[in-house]
């Protein structure tokens, strides 16, 4: 009876003790979802009172050949971003793995660019790559290649962006990689060194196994940030030219804000929210499979 009362005490204090996060989690997370799947089902303008219109938003959206190349603007942006960001930053990780005052340096010259607001990175970009009196196409230039109208070309605009988002992203996963190699044990490599592995060997069967957890955090957290992606687009391009730069989370925010279809906007919500589901389950599933290996 004690045991029995002793274990509903502690199971009474756990509930309690969680119960604040749950409520903070319930007010500013399940409730906007549920809201907004109730408004995908309706049609609002913010003046009138919403119209129920059944499916008719889904229908509509994917209809929408706009909507369409968002999707694909918000692969192309994501996939490229995750790439470069999680290569480059494994790339710096590697070469600056050292101790002294340069290193340390370089690793904090590299990491300020992501704790700079993206207002700031914003703007300082935009005046680089001004297409007539940028700094980027003045010293094209001087090496005789035609300027780039960087933010106003369609083909290019998307990679633009990518580009200014790989600058200041790469300084936060090298900070994680540095984490994860200083994380592996010297004798791992000793070992590997004395049975005749080359320095290639070693980083293709100890570091990059050893790193493995690591990896798949920075894919995990950085596939999300990417995915939910705005200030870079509403400051540089506002989603030009032609809506080449549009990709999810502001074309959700210029139907709802800007032409104030407020039902259309949460219908692409609850597919948003679909798939960042799915997406973030796949990557789990991969997580715990990496870490099985890695415990093998």
């Amino acid at each position: 009876m004690k045991w029995g009362t002793q274990k509903a005490r502690e199971a009474a204090l756990g509930y309690a003790l969680v119960l604040p996060s749950m409520v903070i989690f319930a007010i500013f997370f399940i409730y906007p979802v549920l809201d907004a799947l109730w408004l995908s089902f309706h049609r609002w303008d913010l003046a009138t009172d919403p119209e129920f219109v059944g499916l008719e938003q889904y229908q509509t959206l994917f209809e929408d050949e706009v909507f369409a190349d968002v999707l694909i603007n918000t692969a192309l942006y994501s996939g490229a971003t995750v790439a470069l960001t999680m290569g480059g930053g494994l790339l710096l990780a590697v070469m600056l793995n050292r101790r002294g005052a340069f290193s340390t340096f370089i690793q904090g010259s590299i990491f300020t660019s992501y704790i700079v607001s993206w207002v700031g990175v914003s703007l300082l970009w935009i005046w680089l790559l001004d297409a007539e009196y940028g700094l980027v196409n003045h010293m094209l230039g001087a090496v005789g290649i035609s300027p780039v109208d960087w933010l106003g070309d369609p083909d290019v605009a998307l990679w633009t962006l990518v580009g200014v988002t790989v600058w200041k992203m790469v300084g936060y996963d090298m900070v994680i990689f540095l984490a994860g190699l200083q994380s592996i044990p010297e004798d791992l490599y000793e070992a590997a060194a004395i049975d005749g592995a080359g320095p290639w060997q070693r980083f293709w069967h100890i570091t990059l196994p050893q790193l493995a957890p690591t990896t798949l955090f920075l894919l995990i957290t950085s596939m999300l940030m990417t995915f939910q992606g705005f200030d870079v687009v509403r400051i540089m391009t506002q989603g030009g030219p032609v809506h080449a730069t549009s990709i999810y989370v502001f074309y959700v925010y210029e139907q709802a804000f800007v032409l104030f279809k407020v039902g259309y906007a949460s219908a692409a919500v609850v597919i948003f929210f679909i798939i960042l589901m799915i997406i973030t389950a796949i990557q789990f599933r991969f997580f715990s499979a990496g870490r099985k290996g890695a415990g093998a």
